[in-house]
Protein backbone atom coordinates (compact mmCIF):
# COMPACT_ATOMS: atom_id res chain seq x y z
CA UNK A 1 0.00 0.00 0.00
CA UNK A 2 2.74 2.43 0.98
CA UNK A 3 4.59 1.88 -2.33
CA UNK A 4 1.39 2.50 -4.30
CA UNK A 5 0.78 5.74 -2.40
CA UNK A 6 4.32 6.86 -3.06
CA UNK A 7 3.94 6.10 -6.75
CA UNK A 8 0.62 7.91 -6.88
CA UNK A 9 2.11 10.87 -5.03
CA UNK A 10 5.02 11.00 -7.44
CA UNK A 11 2.63 10.87 -10.39
CA UNK A 12 0.53 13.76 -9.00
CA UNK A 13 3.60 15.81 -8.19
CA UNK A 14 5.03 15.28 -11.67
CA UNK A 15 1.69 16.14 -13.28
CA UNK A 16 1.36 19.32 -11.22
CA UNK A 17 4.88 20.38 -12.11
CA UNK A 18 4.24 19.67 -15.79
CA UNK A 19 0.99 21.64 -15.75
CA UNK A 20 2.68 24.56 -14.01
CA UNK A 21 5.42 24.83 -16.60
CA UNK A 22 3.27 24.07 -19.62
CA UNK A 23 0.65 26.65 -18.63
CA UNK A 24 3.15 29.23 -17.40
CA UNK A 25 1.84 29.28 -13.80
CA UNK A 26 2.71 32.54 -12.11
CA UNK A 27 3.97 30.82 -8.97
CA UNK A 28 6.67 29.06 -10.95
CA UNK A 29 7.37 32.07 -13.12
CA UNK A 30 7.75 34.26 -10.07
CA UNK A 31 9.91 31.71 -8.29
CA UNK A 32 7.41 31.32 -5.47
CA UNK A 33 7.21 27.53 -5.57
CA UNK A 34 9.49 24.68 -6.44
CA UNK A 35 13.14 24.30 -5.73
CA UNK A 36 16.05 24.87 -8.06
CA UNK A 37 17.41 21.55 -6.83
CA UNK A 38 14.21 19.67 -7.70
CA UNK A 39 15.27 17.21 -10.45
CA UNK A 40 11.74 17.02 -11.86
CA UNK A 41 11.51 20.78 -12.36
CA UNK A 42 15.01 20.92 -13.79
CA UNK A 43 14.19 18.19 -16.32
CA UNK A 44 10.90 19.74 -17.37
CA UNK A 45 12.40 23.21 -17.62
CA UNK A 46 15.12 21.90 -19.90
CA UNK A 47 12.49 20.31 -22.16
CA UNK A 48 9.85 23.04 -22.21
CA UNK A 49 11.50 26.38 -21.51
CA UNK A 50 12.69 26.93 -25.09
CA UNK A 51 10.92 24.19 -27.00
CA UNK A 52 11.96 21.10 -28.92
CA UNK A 53 10.76 19.55 -32.14
CA UNK A 54 9.31 16.05 -32.17
CA UNK A 55 11.87 13.27 -31.94
CA UNK A 56 10.25 11.85 -35.08
CA UNK A 57 11.56 14.84 -37.07
CA UNK A 58 15.18 14.37 -38.09
CA UNK A 59 15.92 17.05 -40.71
CA UNK A 60 19.39 18.53 -40.15
CA UNK A 61 21.97 20.60 -41.99
CA UNK A 62 24.88 18.85 -43.63
CA UNK A 63 28.43 20.04 -44.27
CA UNK A 64 30.63 22.10 -41.97
CA UNK A 65 31.40 25.69 -41.16
CA UNK A 66 33.46 26.29 -44.29
CA UNK A 67 36.59 25.19 -42.44
CA UNK A 68 39.84 24.58 -44.30
CA UNK A 69 40.71 21.98 -41.68
CA UNK A 70 37.47 20.37 -40.47
CA UNK A 71 37.43 17.73 -37.70
CA UNK A 72 38.74 14.25 -38.50
CA UNK A 73 36.33 12.29 -40.67
CA UNK A 74 34.44 15.40 -41.83
CA UNK A 75 35.00 16.36 -45.48
CA UNK A 76 35.73 19.99 -46.24
CA UNK A 77 32.65 21.85 -47.42
CA UNK A 78 31.65 25.41 -48.20
CA UNK A 79 29.26 25.54 -45.27
CA UNK A 80 26.22 23.99 -43.61
CA UNK A 81 23.49 23.24 -46.15
CA UNK A 82 19.79 23.63 -45.45
CA UNK A 83 17.52 20.59 -46.02
CA UNK A 84 15.19 22.28 -48.53
CA UNK A 85 13.34 19.04 -49.23
CA UNK A 86 12.23 18.84 -45.58
CA UNK A 87 11.32 22.47 -44.89
CA UNK A 88 7.58 23.19 -44.76
CA UNK A 89 6.45 26.40 -46.45
CA UNK A 90 8.73 29.29 -47.45
CA UNK A 91 10.35 30.07 -44.08
CA UNK A 92 13.50 28.21 -43.08
CA UNK A 93 13.75 27.58 -39.31
CA UNK A 94 16.67 29.48 -37.83
CA UNK A 95 18.18 26.19 -36.67
CA UNK A 96 18.20 24.93 -40.28
CA UNK A 97 19.22 28.16 -42.03
CA UNK A 98 22.32 27.61 -44.13
CA UNK A 99 25.59 28.86 -42.67
CA UNK A 100 28.91 29.93 -44.16
CA UNK A 101 31.48 31.66 -41.98
CA UNK A 102 34.59 31.42 -44.17
CA UNK A 103 36.89 29.48 -41.88
CA UNK A 104 36.12 31.03 -38.50
CA UNK A 105 33.73 30.31 -35.67
CA UNK A 106 31.05 32.84 -34.65
CA UNK A 107 32.34 35.34 -32.08
CA UNK A 108 30.72 35.42 -28.64
CA UNK A 109 29.49 39.02 -28.45
CA UNK A 110 27.92 40.67 -25.42
CA UNK A 111 25.09 42.83 -26.86
CA UNK A 112 25.50 45.30 -23.99
CA UNK A 113 29.04 46.04 -25.14
CA UNK A 114 28.51 45.88 -28.90
CA UNK A 115 28.47 49.10 -30.93
CA UNK A 116 27.65 50.06 -34.52
CA UNK A 117 29.58 53.05 -35.87
CA UNK A 118 28.51 55.01 -38.95
CA UNK A 119 31.18 57.39 -40.22
CA UNK A 120 33.14 58.48 -43.30
CA UNK A 121 31.48 60.89 -45.74
CA UNK A 122 28.73 61.94 -43.36
CA UNK A 123 27.88 65.16 -41.56
CA UNK A 124 27.24 63.49 -38.21
CA UNK A 125 29.21 60.33 -37.36
CA UNK A 126 27.15 58.18 -35.03
CA UNK A 127 27.73 55.28 -32.63
CA UNK A 128 24.70 53.12 -31.76
CA UNK A 129 24.18 50.53 -29.06
CA UNK A 130 21.90 47.60 -29.81
CA UNK A 131 19.28 49.15 -27.53
CA UNK A 132 19.58 52.45 -29.40
CA UNK A 133 18.69 50.65 -32.63
CA UNK A 134 15.73 48.90 -31.02
CA UNK A 135 14.31 52.30 -30.03
CA UNK A 136 14.15 53.35 -33.68
CA UNK A 137 11.33 52.54 -36.14
CA UNK A 138 11.70 48.96 -37.36
CA UNK A 139 10.39 46.89 -40.24
CA UNK A 140 9.80 43.17 -40.66
CA UNK A 141 10.30 41.63 -44.08
CA UNK A 142 10.71 38.18 -45.64
CA UNK A 143 13.88 37.71 -47.68
CA UNK A 144 16.08 34.88 -48.90
CA UNK A 145 19.85 34.78 -48.45
CA UNK A 146 21.91 32.75 -50.92
CA UNK A 147 25.58 31.99 -51.36
CA UNK A 148 27.05 32.89 -54.74
CA UNK A 149 28.40 29.33 -54.96
CA UNK A 150 25.01 27.67 -54.38
CA UNK A 151 24.72 24.69 -56.72
CA UNK A 152 28.00 25.19 -58.60
CA UNK A 153 28.94 22.14 -60.69
CA UNK A 154 32.65 22.34 -59.80
CA UNK A 155 31.85 20.33 -56.67
CA UNK A 156 31.48 16.70 -57.79
CA UNK A 157 28.78 15.93 -55.23
CA UNK A 158 26.54 18.47 -57.01
CA UNK A 159 26.29 16.31 -60.14
CA UNK A 160 25.94 12.87 -58.53
CA UNK A 161 22.67 11.00 -59.23
CA UNK A 162 21.87 10.72 -55.51
CA UNK A 163 22.14 14.47 -54.88
CA UNK A 164 19.15 15.92 -53.01
CA UNK A 165 17.86 19.53 -53.07
CA UNK A 166 19.93 20.02 -49.92
CA UNK A 167 23.06 19.21 -51.92
CA UNK A 168 22.05 21.03 -55.11
CA UNK A 169 20.48 24.19 -53.62
CA UNK A 170 21.04 24.03 -49.84
CA UNK A 171 23.27 27.10 -49.60
CA UNK A 172 20.15 29.26 -49.59
CA UNK A 173 17.44 29.90 -47.02
CA UNK A 174 14.58 32.30 -46.36
CA UNK A 175 13.66 34.02 -43.09
CA UNK A 176 11.51 36.71 -41.53
CA UNK A 177 13.95 39.52 -40.68
CA UNK A 178 13.36 42.42 -38.30
CA UNK A 179 15.51 45.52 -38.03
CA UNK A 180 16.11 49.16 -38.87
CA UNK A 181 16.25 50.39 -42.48
CA UNK A 182 19.83 51.32 -43.26
CA UNK A 183 18.53 54.33 -45.16
CA UNK A 184 17.16 55.75 -41.90
CA UNK A 185 20.56 55.53 -40.24
CA UNK A 186 22.39 57.00 -43.21
CA UNK A 187 19.95 59.90 -43.54
CA UNK A 188 20.26 60.57 -39.81
CA UNK A 189 24.02 60.91 -40.25
CA UNK A 190 23.67 63.06 -43.38
CA UNK A 191 25.41 61.55 -46.41
CA UNK A 192 27.76 64.03 -48.06
CA UNK A 193 27.73 64.88 -51.74
CA UNK A 194 30.03 62.66 -53.78
CA UNK A 195 29.47 59.52 -51.69
CA UNK A 196 28.66 56.49 -53.86
CA UNK A 197 29.52 53.40 -51.78
CA UNK A 198 29.47 52.09 -48.24
CA UNK A 199 31.91 49.70 -46.61
CA UNK A 200 30.39 47.31 -44.04
CA UNK A 201 32.65 45.58 -41.51
CA UNK A 202 31.97 42.68 -39.16
CA UNK A 203 33.36 41.92 -35.71
CA UNK A 204 34.52 38.42 -36.60
CA UNK A 205 38.10 37.24 -36.29
CA UNK A 206 39.02 38.32 -39.83
CA UNK A 207 36.99 41.56 -39.79
CA UNK A 208 35.13 40.56 -42.96
CA UNK A 209 34.36 43.70 -44.97
CA UNK A 210 32.32 44.34 -48.10
CA UNK A 211 31.80 47.30 -50.44
CA UNK A 212 28.15 47.92 -51.38
CA UNK A 213 26.75 50.61 -53.72
CA UNK A 214 25.16 53.50 -51.85
CA UNK A 215 22.06 53.28 -54.05
CA UNK A 216 21.49 49.73 -52.80
CA UNK A 217 22.16 50.74 -49.19
CA UNK A 218 19.52 53.48 -49.46
CA UNK A 219 17.03 51.20 -51.21
CA UNK A 220 16.14 48.12 -49.15
CA UNK A 221 19.07 47.18 -46.89
CA UNK A 222 18.37 46.51 -43.21
CA UNK A 223 20.40 46.39 -40.02
CA UNK A 224 18.69 43.37 -38.49
CA UNK A 225 18.59 42.10 -34.94
CA UNK A 226 15.69 39.64 -35.32
CA UNK A 227 15.18 36.46 -37.33
CA UNK A 228 12.00 34.38 -37.33
CA UNK A 229 10.70 35.99 -34.17
CA UNK A 230 13.83 35.69 -32.04
CA UNK A 231 17.19 37.44 -31.81
CA UNK A 232 19.48 36.65 -34.72
CA UNK A 233 21.50 33.58 -33.74
CA UNK A 234 25.28 33.80 -33.23
CA UNK A 235 26.00 31.85 -36.43
CA UNK A 236 23.79 34.32 -38.33
CA UNK A 237 25.42 37.45 -36.93
CA UNK A 238 24.18 38.09 -33.37
CA UNK A 239 23.59 40.75 -32.23
CA UNK A 240 23.51 42.73 -35.53
CA UNK A 241 23.66 41.71 -39.15
CA UNK A 242 23.48 43.66 -42.40
CA UNK A 243 20.81 42.31 -44.73
CA UNK A 244 21.24 43.13 -48.43
CA UNK A 245 18.15 41.63 -50.10
CA UNK A 246 18.72 39.84 -53.39
CA UNK A 247 22.52 40.23 -53.34
CA UNK A 248 25.07 37.46 -52.94
CA UNK A 249 25.29 36.18 -49.39
CA UNK A 250 28.80 37.56 -48.92
CA UNK A 251 27.30 41.10 -48.83
CA UNK A 252 25.19 40.31 -45.76
CA UNK A 253 27.91 41.16 -43.24
CA UNK A 254 27.45 39.38 -39.91
CA UNK A 255 28.30 40.76 -36.44
CA UNK A 256 28.03 44.20 -38.02
CA UNK A 257 30.08 46.82 -36.18
CA UNK A 258 30.99 49.54 -38.69
CA UNK A 259 29.60 51.23 -41.80
CA UNK A 260 31.80 53.74 -43.58
CA UNK A 261 30.39 55.97 -46.31
CA UNK A 262 32.93 56.36 -49.12
CA UNK A 263 33.29 57.48 -52.74
CA UNK A 264 34.59 54.23 -54.24
CA UNK A 265 34.68 50.48 -53.53
CA UNK A 266 37.60 49.42 -51.37
CA UNK A 267 38.44 46.28 -53.39
CA UNK A 268 38.87 43.89 -50.48
CA UNK A 269 40.13 40.36 -51.08
CA UNK A 270 36.59 39.01 -51.41
CA UNK A 271 35.94 41.60 -54.13
CA UNK A 272 39.16 41.67 -56.14
CA UNK A 273 40.05 37.98 -55.90
CA UNK A 274 37.63 35.40 -54.54
CA UNK A 275 34.46 37.01 -55.91
CA UNK A 276 35.69 38.31 -59.25
CA UNK A 277 34.12 36.10 -61.93
CA UNK A 278 37.00 35.21 -64.24
CA UNK A 279 35.82 33.64 -67.48
CA UNK A 280 37.85 31.20 -69.59
CA UNK A 281 38.52 33.99 -72.11
CA UNK A 282 40.34 36.00 -69.43
CA UNK A 283 37.62 38.60 -68.97
CA UNK A 284 35.87 38.98 -65.63
CA UNK A 285 32.91 40.60 -63.91
CA UNK A 286 33.32 42.46 -60.64
CA UNK A 287 30.50 43.25 -58.23
CA UNK A 288 28.10 40.97 -60.07
CA UNK A 289 26.08 40.87 -56.87
CA UNK A 290 22.41 40.37 -57.76
CA UNK A 291 21.20 36.78 -57.72
CA UNK A 292 19.27 35.66 -60.81
CA UNK A 293 15.86 33.97 -60.99
CA UNK A 294 16.00 30.43 -59.61
CA UNK A 295 13.69 27.56 -58.71
CA UNK A 296 13.82 23.94 -57.63
CA UNK A 297 11.28 21.18 -57.29
CA UNK A 298 11.61 19.79 -53.77
CA UNK A 299 8.95 17.04 -53.98
CA UNK A 300 9.45 14.74 -55.79
CA UNK A 301 13.20 15.26 -55.97
CA UNK A 302 16.54 13.52 -55.68
CA UNK A 303 16.72 10.79 -53.07
CA UNK A 304 12.94 10.30 -52.93
CA UNK A 305 10.81 7.47 -54.30
CA UNK A 306 7.27 7.49 -55.66
CA UNK A 307 5.23 4.51 -54.40
CA UNK A 308 3.50 3.99 -57.74
CA UNK A 309 1.81 5.60 -60.72
CA UNK A 310 -1.03 8.04 -60.11
CA UNK A 311 -1.64 11.58 -58.90
CA UNK A 312 1.10 13.67 -57.31
CA UNK A 313 1.22 17.34 -56.37
CA UNK A 314 4.61 18.65 -57.40
CA UNK A 315 5.95 21.14 -54.84
CA UNK A 316 8.76 23.63 -55.32
CA UNK A 317 10.36 26.93 -54.38
CA UNK A 318 11.26 29.90 -56.59
CA UNK A 319 13.17 33.10 -55.81
CA UNK A 320 15.04 35.95 -57.47
CA UNK A 321 17.28 38.84 -56.45
CA UNK A 322 15.48 40.93 -59.06
CA UNK A 323 12.21 41.11 -57.12
CA UNK A 324 9.06 39.03 -56.79
CA UNK A 325 8.32 35.86 -58.71
CA UNK A 326 5.66 36.43 -61.36
CA UNK A 327 5.57 33.04 -63.09
CA UNK A 328 6.73 29.47 -62.61
CA UNK A 329 6.49 26.86 -65.36
CA UNK A 330 6.82 23.11 -64.94
CA UNK A 331 7.54 20.38 -67.46
CA UNK A 332 6.84 16.72 -66.74
CA UNK A 333 8.05 15.42 -70.11
CA UNK A 334 11.65 16.60 -70.12
CA UNK A 335 10.97 19.99 -71.67
CA UNK A 336 8.75 19.08 -74.60
CA UNK A 337 5.89 21.04 -73.08
CA UNK A 338 5.82 23.65 -70.32
CA UNK A 339 2.74 24.60 -68.29
CA UNK A 340 2.13 27.23 -65.65
CA UNK A 341 2.34 26.10 -62.06
CA UNK A 342 0.11 27.54 -59.34
CA UNK A 343 1.95 30.21 -57.34
CA UNK A 344 0.97 30.10 -53.69
CA UNK A 345 0.41 33.15 -51.54
CA UNK A 346 2.00 35.08 -49.97
CA UNK A 347 4.43 36.34 -52.59
CA UNK A 348 7.19 38.59 -51.24
CA UNK A 349 9.89 40.45 -53.12
CA UNK A 350 13.31 38.77 -53.02
CA UNK A 351 11.96 35.86 -51.03
CA UNK A 352 11.05 32.21 -51.47
CA UNK A 353 7.78 31.70 -53.31
CA UNK A 354 6.08 28.32 -53.13
CA UNK A 355 4.50 26.72 -56.20
CA UNK A 356 2.54 23.54 -56.93
CA UNK A 357 1.65 21.61 -60.05
CA UNK A 358 -0.82 18.72 -60.45
CA UNK A 359 0.70 15.68 -62.16
CA UNK A 360 -0.59 12.23 -63.08
CA UNK A 361 2.38 9.93 -63.43
CA UNK A 362 1.89 7.11 -65.95
CA UNK A 363 4.74 5.03 -64.57
CA UNK A 364 7.15 5.81 -67.41
CA UNK A 365 10.61 7.34 -67.00
CA UNK A 366 10.59 11.10 -67.38
CA UNK A 367 12.27 14.36 -66.39
CA UNK A 368 10.72 16.98 -64.10
CA UNK A 369 11.88 20.59 -64.33
CA UNK A 370 10.79 24.06 -63.25
CA UNK A 371 11.74 27.54 -64.39
CA UNK A 372 10.87 30.90 -62.86
CA UNK A 373 10.33 34.41 -64.18
CA UNK A 374 10.69 37.46 -61.94
CA UNK A 375 9.01 40.86 -62.04
CA UNK A 376 11.72 42.30 -64.29
CA UNK A 377 11.03 39.66 -66.94
CA UNK A 378 14.26 37.70 -66.33
CA UNK A 379 13.78 33.98 -66.93
CA UNK A 380 15.71 31.19 -65.24
CA UNK A 381 18.14 29.84 -67.86
CA UNK A 382 18.93 26.35 -69.07
CA UNK A 383 22.54 25.15 -68.87
CA UNK A 384 23.08 26.10 -72.53
CA UNK A 385 21.54 29.56 -72.04
CA UNK A 386 23.59 30.15 -68.91
CA UNK A 387 26.82 29.22 -70.72
CA UNK A 388 25.94 31.66 -73.50
CA UNK A 389 25.28 34.48 -71.00
CA UNK A 390 28.75 34.01 -69.51
CA UNK A 391 30.52 33.31 -72.84
CA UNK A 392 31.59 29.84 -71.69
CA UNK A 393 32.81 27.34 -74.29
CA UNK A 394 30.74 24.18 -75.00
CA UNK A 395 31.19 21.50 -72.33
CA UNK A 396 32.96 23.84 -69.91
CA UNK A 397 30.39 23.54 -67.13
CA UNK A 398 29.91 19.80 -67.65
CA UNK A 399 33.64 19.20 -67.29
CA UNK A 400 33.68 20.68 -63.79
CA UNK A 401 36.93 22.49 -64.58
CA UNK A 402 38.03 25.93 -63.48
CA UNK A 403 36.97 28.06 -60.56
CA UNK A 404 34.07 29.85 -62.25
CA UNK A 405 31.14 30.00 -59.82
CA UNK A 406 28.97 32.82 -61.09
CA UNK A 407 25.45 32.64 -59.64
CA UNK A 408 24.65 29.17 -61.01
CA UNK A 409 20.85 29.48 -61.27
CA UNK A 410 20.17 26.98 -64.08
CA UNK A 411 17.05 24.86 -64.50
CA UNK A 412 17.30 21.77 -62.28
CA UNK A 413 16.12 18.44 -63.79
CA UNK A 414 15.02 15.41 -61.72
CA UNK A 415 14.78 12.02 -63.42
CA UNK A 416 11.85 9.84 -62.32
CA UNK A 417 12.66 6.21 -63.10
CA UNK A 418 10.18 3.41 -63.69
CA UNK A 419 10.71 2.02 -60.20
CA UNK A 420 9.67 5.39 -58.75
CA UNK A 421 13.15 6.44 -57.64
CA UNK A 422 14.13 10.04 -58.34
CA UNK A 423 17.64 11.08 -59.32
CA UNK A 424 19.57 14.28 -59.97
CA UNK A 425 19.81 14.65 -63.76
CA UNK A 426 21.99 17.73 -64.16
CA UNK A 427 24.15 17.25 -67.28
CA UNK A 428 22.74 13.73 -67.87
Amino acid sequence: MQSRKSGRRRFLEDSAALAGIALGATSLADGQTGSSSDPTLARLKAVHAYGERSHFVDAIRIGNNGLDKPPAGVPRDLGMRSPLQDVVGIITPASLHYMINHNYEPPDIDPQKHRLMIHGMVDRPMIYTVEDLKRLPSVTRVHFVECRANGVPQRKVRTLPNATPQVTHGLSSCSVWTGVPLSLLLRSSGVKKGATWIVAEGADELLHSKSIPLDKAMDDCLVVYGQNGEPVRPEQGYPLRLLVPGYQGINNVKWLRRIKVVDKPYMFKMESDDYAEIRPDGKSRWFDSQMGPNSVIIRPSGGQRLPGRGFYAIHGLAWSGGGSIKRVEVTTDGGKTWKDAEIQQPVHRKAYTAFTFDWDWNGEETLLKSRSTDETGDVQPSVAEYAKIWSLPPGYLESGQGGFTGNFCVIQPWKVKRDGSVENALFS
